[in-house]
């Protein structure tokens, strides 16, 4: 099964961009060769970019600090597990704490560091970072991978926090949802949205193995999703035929 998720406000997908962007630097961390330590500190570069939304630290502590209302109001609710319940909240506030801490925007302290903004300058220009551009980022790259490996790690160190309070909002948001089968008839599904609850994000799981891809769309009153596939050339067509696949809304 394939999984697409499909945001319904421009918050939620700046949090899913970022959560890309965490996932993939959470690869190529890891790794042993100087050019996947390369691609790790283009993706920190562009976790700056990202993050650097004037408002996005306070949406995401105000989101927070609304999530723990939120479960603090089902305390003694017999139909709720004390523990986990209590673990959740224990989650949320740990991650408030940590971002509430955090001076300034995400990544604020990097910009201090001349070697590496002179790298940001150039990473984005094709064959920028060659090592007659760049002698000391050549060097860099030269050293073991455990030292690189350290230094990237101390780099995305004031870039956690925003990566903790990430998982645990997106996390909350797609616990709220209840998967579903559906049917798209020849290819098309629409369903209209109840008023008086605001979805956030759409996620639709179909078999990979059919070769079919979604196109989403959706706002707070309607959600559609057109059934493509890919011709031998890579052209999406409309798929006609009757197909399941599993939805989920996530309010």
């Amino acid at each position: 099964m394939v999984l697409y998720e499909y945001p319904f406000n421009e918050s939620i997908r700046t949090m899913l961009r970022l959560e890309h962007l965490f996932d993939r630097l959470g690869q190529l961390i890891p790794r042993e060769t100087a050019v996947d330590h390369h691609f790790a500190l283009a993706t920190i570069f562009e976790i700056i970019d990202v993050a650097s939304r004037a408002d996005l630290k306070a949406d995401l502590l105000k989101d927070l600090e609304s999530k723990k209302s939120a479960y603090i109001g089902y305390r003694g609710n017999p139909a709720i597990a004390e523990d986990a319940l209590e673990a959740t909240i224990a989650k949320i506030d740990h991650a408030f704490t940590r971002l509430n801490q955090l001076p300034g925007k995400a990544g604020h302290d990097l910009a201090t560091n001349e070697w590496l903004m002179s790298i940001r300058s150039r990473i984005s220009i094709p064959g920028g970072t060659c090592e007659f551009d760049l002698p000391a980022y050549h060097a860099w790259q030269k050293l073991d991978a455990a030292r690189r490996r350290a230094d990237l790690m101390q780099w995305i160190g004031s870039l956690m926090p925003l990566a903790e309070a990430l998982n645990v909002l997106l996390g909350l948001l797609r616990d709220t949802g209840v998967p579903h089968k559906v049917v798209a008839a020849g290819g098309q599904y629409q369903q209209s949205l109840p008023t008086g609850r605001t979805y956030l994000l759409m996620r639709v799981r179909i078999t990979g193995n059919e070769g079919l891809i979604p196109e989403i769309s959706g706002h707070r009153l309607m959600a559609s999703v057109r059934l493509m596939r890919p011709d031998s050339e890579g052209k999406l067509k409309a798929s006609t035929a009757d197909t399941t696949f599993e939805l989920t809304l996530c309010a």
